[in-house]
């Protein structure tokens, strides 16, 4: 087990992670040559279960964190599914029911380098309101994280706010996976900054913590974003991570080698990871090289979940 020095554990009095967030059937798509327009291209497509704040869920779960919870919204169309798929990787799910909207569908495009394009279509993930949510969640969690996705419709604006909130009231740290640059260009760098105040880690990759700062270098970036927030561990793909608190970088972490099929599900295994790691006792940079790990075991297979085999890679535990 790794222990912290920085006081990393459950500031809140729980152990439990609530993770909240979307809940996804991804179609991923692997193609070994550039797609040809207007034409076929051979691919190996398979039909996963997947969603950023889903997947970091499981990669917690499977990084040794014995209490870990789900709050999402998925349509009636693939409920049971998704139910019994969290439930097998060791996560407990809240899912809300939508009558209306299909389950959130993302087309993940995964290219000879294992690259991924995603074509997304937010469905149910999108409505999920703040009518959904409970301080009551909380009992018994020492860290609430948001998926990024969250914020970039207004319901899911408001569900983040009021987690937030409740998760400031009792003193459990939060943390907020900006997800997308694309999505955080449409809402607007200051919108979503200002959404996320009261955070306490933000786990941005390096494209999207330039964005957020309008620095070109990422170990610039990271230490700016850690003058918004108490620490901003930034990903750095096959490069590893860079953890930095109170305007500094304090960290370089080293990258894990591994043979890459798959990038999907990198960043929310890294997230997954470091949550659980936190909660375990470990400080940021410890809790990040637990993250490049699980990144480095989620680019060997398709999607974003972890396998059933075995336990955490090289048998950490909480």
């Amino acid at each position: 087990m790794v222990r912290g020095r920085s006081g990393g554990g459950a500031e809140g009095g729980g152990r439990g992670l609530l993770v909240v967030g979307d809940v996804v059937t991804d179609v991923v798509a692997r193609h070994r040559s550039p797609l040809a327009r207007g034409t076929d291209t051979t691919a190996d497509i398979r039909l996963l279960p997947g969603g950023a704040g889903a997947n970091a869920a499981c990669w917690a779960a499977r990084w040794g964190c014995a209490d870990v919870r789900l709050l999402g919204r998925v349509g009636t169309d693939a409920r049971a599914w998704h139910e019994a798929s969290l439930r097998e990787a060791g996560v407990r799910p809240r899912l809300v029911v939508d009558d209306e909207a299909p389950t959130a569908t993302v087309i993940s495009l995964v290219d000879a380098s294992a690259e991924r394009t995603f074509l997304t279509d937010g469905g149910a993930s999108t409505r999920l309101t703040a009518d959904d949510w409970s301080p009551s969640m909380l009992d018994g969690v020492g860290r609430l994280h948001l998926s990024g996705y969250l914020y970039f419709s207004g319901p899911g604006r408001g569900t983040a706010a009021a987690a937030l909130a409740s998760a400031r009231e009792r003193g459990v740290a939060v943390s907020v996976d900006p997800a997308s640059v694309a999505f955080v260009g449409e809402l607007g760098v200051e919108r979503f900054l200002a959404a996320t105040t009261g955070a306490e880690t933000l786990l941005p990759n390096a494209d999207e913590a330039r964005l957020l700062t309008g620095l070109a270098d990422a170990g610039a970036a990271a230490a700016a974003l850690s003058r918004r927030v108490p620490v901003a561990v930034v990903t750095l793909g096959a490069a590893g991570a860079l953890v930095a608190e109170a305007g500094e970088v304090t960290a370089r972490v080293a990258p894990v080698a591994a043979l890459a099929v798959d990038s999907t599900g990198a960043g929310d295994a890294f997230t997954g990871a470091y949550l659980a790691a936190r909660l375990a006792g470990a400080d940021p940079p410890e809790a990040a090289g637990e993250g490049c790990r699980a990144g480095a075991a989620a680019v060997t297979r398709a999607g974003g979940r972890p396998g059933r085999e075995g336990g955490p890679a090289a048998g950490f535990a909480g």
